[in-house]
């Protein structure tokens, strides 16, 4: 079963990675939307089911000539349980739609502290938050 799902993954990450490559012309870096798009595609948060970028725990994107993504998020608390799995499957998304990168680093920060006030609404409506 865990064998079947990770294949299931595998080929959602590739699916992904040849979808994001076919809107980019080869050797172009990725733009910050871009990789937020994949981000939104790709990253939940395992305990809410919800992408990262909706719940509001990513902060800012930058990708430089120097073919680094620089991604500022933070976590629903720093005791966040499931901060090491969203941190990894962030990075290995990124790098699974955009192989012309050569670094993804993630800056982990803790201010401004997030609060449910900066999900989306999409986001706040699912979880029933008025």
């Amino acid at each position: 079963m865990e064998q079947e799902q990770n294949e299931l993954e595998k080929s959602a990450a590739q699916a992904g990675a040849e979808e994001a490559q076919e809107t980019q012309p080869a050797g172009e870096l990725p733009t910050p939307e871009q990789i937020r798009e994949v981000i939104r595609a790709k990253v939940r948060d395992p305990e809410l089911m919800m992408n990262i970028v909706d719940l509001g725990l990513i902060y800012d994107i930058k990708v430089t000539p120097e073919r680094t993504a620089e991604i500022t998020m933070t976590l629903t608390s720093p005791g966040c349980p499931a901060g090491p799995q969203i941190i990894t499957e962030t990075q290995r998304a990124i790098h699974m739609a955009f192989p012309e990168l050569d670094e993804v680093n993630i800056h982990l920060v803790w201010t401004p502290f997030w609060n449910p006030d900066m999900m989306s609404q999409e986001a706040k409506d699912e979880l029933g938050i008025f």
